[in-house]
Parts: structure tokens; sequence; C-alpha cells
């Protein structure tokens, strides 16, 4: 969570790596999920920091702003939510509760819903780093993922798993012992800058 000036920076550096983003002319002007990234990463500073009225009024303006940006992009994605290193794939649907937690690193793709337990919306899922989430997988209730879980394409995953794995299916079970930085194929051993 960004509780500093330094944390905002830090924050910022990873997503920028995890997004592939050089800093060219045409990131700047065309990176629209870049830009939701940064209003993101903005309000998690304003929202945490914020000591007096008029931070505390910036930060509902920067609320207001992400939400029409969220809502142009498809994404329903609150703040304090994820870790540093966070690397939206593409513009689509995402829907994430706000009780939910991910780790540094993840990588998250479209038609992905991360939602609360039926019987108690305030219980959400953890999910630790180095996550890959596969287009279409629903991740719902009040359930723990390990580090370096690699979760497949239309999972429906409503129980905890522990680290190192990739699951699939519906329910959602184990496929492999390796979670996405162990495919090095795939990842390169960087899960946020180069899964697809």
């Amino acid at each position: 969570m960004i509780k500093s000036k330094s944390d905002y920076v830090y924050y910022l550096e990873q997503d920028k790596k995890a997004l592939n983003i050089k800093g060219d002319l045409k990131d700047c002007l065309t990176h629209d999920i870049w830009h939701f990234q940064k209003a993101l990463r903005k309000l998690e500073y304003y929202k945490n920091t914020s000591t007096n009225i008029f931070t505390k009024s910036y930060s509902l303006y920067l609320q207001l702003k992400l939400r029409k940006s969220g809502r142009k992009l498809g994404f329903s994605i609150p703040a304090n939510v994820f870790g540093p290193g966070l690397s939206i794939a593409h513009a689509g649907t995402i829907v994430v509760n706000n009780n939910a937690r991910v780790g540094a690193n993840c990588r998250i793709h479209v038609c992905v819903n991360i939602g609360a337990s039926a019987s108690d919306g305030s219980k959400a899922p953890g999910i630790g780093d180095n996550s890959y989430i596969a287009p279409g997988a629903k991740i719902y209730g009040d359930i723990i993922l390990g580090d370096n879980v690699a979760i497949g394409a239309n999972a429906v995953v409503n129980k905890s798993f522990p680290s190192n794995l990739t699951i699939a299916g519906q329910p959602a079970k184990i496929i492999s012992e390796k979670g996405p930085i162990d495919f090095r194929g795939i990842t390169g051993g960087n899960v946020a800058t180069n899964a697809s």
C-alpha cells in the first residue's frame, strides 16, 4: 500500500516496468492503460496520505476522474487492491471487489472478476505476488491464493491454493506444479513484463 511519496514513486516505476512503458511520446499520448494506472496510483497516494481538507477534496476529485477513465476502458478497479508491478494487459471488462488484495507483479487480462463471497460481501480473495490471471477468470470468496500462481482462462476459483502452481478449470484444480515465473518460455522469468 502506498503510504509515502517514495512508495508512490516506487509503485509507478514498477507499473511502468510491468507495462513495458518506454516513456516516449507515443506512450505518453496513446497508452490509455498507463494513464489509468498512473491515476490509480495517484489516487492511492492522496487517499492514504491526506491530512487536510484540500488533499481530501483532491482525493475525491481523483476518485471521480479514475471512475470516468475506468468506465471508458471497462475497468472497475478500486484503490489499494494491487501491489506494485500491476500490468493490465488490455482494455476490457475487469471487475475487482474493494476488499480483494493482490500482491506485487500481477498480470491481469480482460473479462476477469475478483469478487466477494455470496454470503459476506466483505470477504474477498487474497492473491500473492507474481500472479498471472488469464482472460475470463472468476475468482471469488474468502480464499487465499499463494505466490507464483497462474490462473487459466475462464477458470472458476472458489477455494484456496498454495504457491507455485497453475490452476484451471470450472471449478479450478491444479494442472501444473509450476507457476508463471517457472515457465521461462512464456514469461522469461518476469511475470509482469512478458506474460501475455
